[in-house]
């Protein structure tokens, strides 16, 4: 199937009889008749559920639909695109280990990797994704098991090279794992381009409607973790946690990283989707393709409109010609890239707060990437934990506004906009 074909059937087949629509199956037992059916399922002999912190059907529909939307050989659902983040990087990870990021990445994932995971011992290089070849070798080490960076970076808007950074990490013998919340599977499939591992804050586009947070992992079963046996020994060597399992060789490449993400860190940190979000993502996704396409004709059209306005300092949109990524998104996002327009304005972080109150469409929101218009100024409120000189490096100035285009129409948008610029 085409991936429109995709959004709206993929995941799940009904039989005769069945219903429709996913079932929802807000349950967190399941009975079996004897002890030794259930047995199987903990040896991870036999498929099936015996417990939703796990695993959970309606969970398995969605979580197999973003497989096929990324061309991914296994996929798991999460509570969070943060979390998405996390059990990504710590499946393969732990203390000694060490990390190469992009730096313009989203701020609450900069934090995640910089603070929280360094406090567990996992140390991290970050690098400018505009970085070139031996810049990125440079930051690598003997103990670096993975590269991480967004598509487009959450508000910076720039592009990864994911051909560059995958080749790098290739180099290296560690996986790329991308996440590529802002662009979806619509507009970029990372894995046609070298990367590995792709994350998802579901929360964004995919749901689209800010109704439920949630998060998803997919493994494109490219990645040969037993050439590199040495350094990802929780996948390649047996895990007494869980019955002596050697995911590598029980599941094979297609397999393995999720489910020893599943089985360990499911597990063990409980940070699953619930059935009702899944069901809810589902609706979302079934409309994917056919708003990712409005998103980005208002995106375009306000970057647009932005770019020729005299209050207008700057404009940060991948798909405007002249853009600094303009190249990159030609290459990687030919379709277009996503709904989001940064800018800043010429009065600076005052004339950015009068023209956030003035708006009456767009709503000031920490959200992004819905079917409303809304806003925010990354410095006083996702990358608030940052000082001055991160917040440069990040991408983010002070002044810097982030607009997440709806899909309203785009001429009352534009006259939104313009009626608040004239009061700065």
């Amino acid at each position: 199937m085409k991936i429109n074909t995709t959004c709206v059937q993929g995941g799940y087949t009904p039989g005769n009889g069945e219903p429709r629509q996913i079932p929802i199956v807000q349950s967190t037992t399941f009975k079996y008749s004897t002890s030794e059916d259930m047995g199987k399922l903990f040896d991870l002999e036999a498929s099936g559920y015996f417990y939703t912190r796990l695993q959970n059907p309606t969970n398995d529909y969605v979580a197999a639909k973003i497989a096929e939307l990324e061309g991914g050989t296994a996929a798991m659902l999460t509570s969070s695109g943060q979390a998405a983040n996390f059990y990504a990087l710590f499946n393969i990870c732990g203390c000694g280990d060490h990390i190469v990021s992009s730096s313009t990445i989203y701020g609450g994932t900069y934090n995640l990797i910089s603070v929280t995971m360094k406090r567990m011992g996992i140390d991290v290089t970050f690098v400018s994704p505009d970085a070139t070849e031996e810049e990125l070798n440079a930051a690598f080490k003997p103990n670096t098991k993975a590269v991480f960076g967004e598509t487009i970076a959450n508000p910076a808007l720039t592009v990864l090279d994911i051909e560059k950074f995958a080749g790098c990490a290739h180099a290296h013998g560690v996986p790329l794992i991308v996440d590529n919340t802002f662009a979806t599977p619509i507009n970029c499939r990372p894995f046609e381009w070298g990367a590995d591992i792709v994350t998802h804050s579901t929360t964004k586009y995919m749901d689209g409607h800010g109704a439920a947070v949630g998060g998803a992992i997919v493994d494109s079963g490219n990645f040969d973790w037993m050439a590199h046996a040495d350094k990802f020994p929780g996948l390649c060597t047996p895990d007494e946690s869980y019955h002596g399992i050697t995911y590598t060789e029980r599941f094979g490449n297609a397999g393995a990283f999720i489910t020893k993400c599943t089985s360990q860190l499911m597990r063990d940190l409980g940070a699953i989707q619930s059935p009702q979000n899944a069901y809810i993502l589902n609706l979302g996704l079934e409309s994917l393709h056919v708003r990712m396409k409005r998103h980005c004709e208002n995106g375009l059209a306000i970057a647009e409109f932005l770019d020729a306005h005299p209050k207008v300092s700057y404009v940060n949109y991948c798909s405007l010609p002249g853009d600094k990524y303009y190249e990159l998104a030609t290459k990687y996002l030919p379709n277009g890239s996503c709904g989001v327009v940064s800018f800043g304005l010429k009065g600076g972080r005052k004339a950015a707060e009068t023209f956030m109150k003035n708006l009456k469409i767009a709503a000031i929101e920490t959200h992004v990437a819905d079917a409303r218009t809304c806003c925010l100024n990354p410095a006083s409120s996702t990358h608030r934990q940052m000082n001055d000189e991160q917040l440069k490096e990040a991408g983010v100035p002070a002044e810097l506004v982030r607009m997440s285009c709806g899909i309203e129409d785009k001429e009352d948008l534009i006259s939104d906009i313009a009626q608040a610029l004239d009061k700065c």
